[in-house]
C-alpha cells in the first residue's frame, strides 16, 4: 500500500502544480478590464471647426492690386503714339509735338464687393497708366514731369470653374492733360494714343502658383 500511495502521489504531483498556476478565464478578463480601466484612453480628436462666413457686401478680400513705377532712360523714350516718330524735324529741339514720356505709373485695382451667392464670382477692374515727360527723339531728352495724358481700361470679369474667368475690357482714347490736350503741331498723329479705342470679350486662364513675396 505504502508503495502504491507512493506512485500515486508521483503521479499526481505533475497534474496538479500547472493546474494551480493557470489563472480561470473569468480572472484573465478581470486582470484586462482592470488594465485597460488604468490605463489613460486617448481624448477624441476635437472637430475642425468650419470656417466663418463671408460677409455678403465688402468681405475681407474684396479688393487687390498693385501699383508700379518706370523710368525710361534717355533715348529709351516712351511712346504714346501721339507724335510722329520724326517730330523734330518739325522745329528740332523746340518741335511742338513733344509726348514722348520719361516716367510712367501704373497700376490695377480688382474689386470683389460681394462675399456671398453666385455675385462673389463677379469682379470689376481698372488699369491706369500715366505718362509724363518732354523729349523729341534725337533732338530734346530732359527729366522734365510735364504730364502727358493717362491711358487706361476698364471692365467686369466673372471667375469660372478650372480657373478660366471671362471678361469684357472697354480700352477708350488716352486722356491728355494740359497744353498736351490739343493738337501739336505737323508731327501731331490724333488723339487716340496706344492702342486706339476698342471693346472686347476675352477669356482668361490661370495657371501654377504665385510665390509668396513681401506682400
Amino acid at each position: 500500500m505504502k508503495r502504491l500511495l507512493l506512485l500515486l502521489i508521483c503521479l499526481l504531483t505533475p497534474i496538479l502544480l500547472p493546474a494551480g498556476e493557470t489563472e480561470s478565464p473569468a480572472d484573465a478578463n478581470l486582470a484586462a478590464n482592470t488594465t485597460q480601466a488604468a490605463e489613460p484612453q486617448p481624448a477624441a480628436a476635437p472637430r475642425p471647426a468650419s470656417a466663418p462666413q463671408e460677409r455678403m457686401f465688402f468681405p475681407k478680400d474684396w479688393y487687390w492690386g498693385w501699383a508700379q513705377f518706370d523710368l525710361a532712360p534717355p533715348h529709351n523714350e516712351v511712346d504714346p503714339n501721339l507724335c510722329a516718330a520724326n517730330a523734330g524735324q518739325y522745329g528740332g529741339k523746340n518741335a511742338q509735338c513733344n509726348a514722348f514720356a520719361r516716367y510712367m505709373i501704373s497700376g490695377t485695382i480688382e474689386l470683389r464687393p460681394f462675399g456671398q451667392t453666385v455675385l462673389r464670382r463677379v469682379m470689376m477692374f481698372f488699369d491706369p497708366t500715366f505718362l509724363f515727360g518732354k523729349n523729341v527723339p534725337q533732338y530734346l531728352y530732359t527729366w522734365s514731369w510735364d504730364g502727358i495724358g493717362m491711358e487706361y481700361k476698364w471692365g467686369v470679369g466673372v471667375d469660372l470653374p478650372k480657373r478660366f474667368e471671362v471678361r469684357f475690357t472697354g480700352h477708350p482714347v488716352i486722356q491728355r492733360f494740359g497744353s498736351r490736350d490739343q493738337p501739336l503741331g505737323p508731327a501731331w498723329l490724333g488723339s487716340n494714343g496706344p492702342w486706339g479705342q476698342y471693346n472686347a470679350i476675352g477669356v482668361r486662364k490661370y495657371f501654377g502658383t504665385r510665390r509668396e513675396g513681401t506682400y
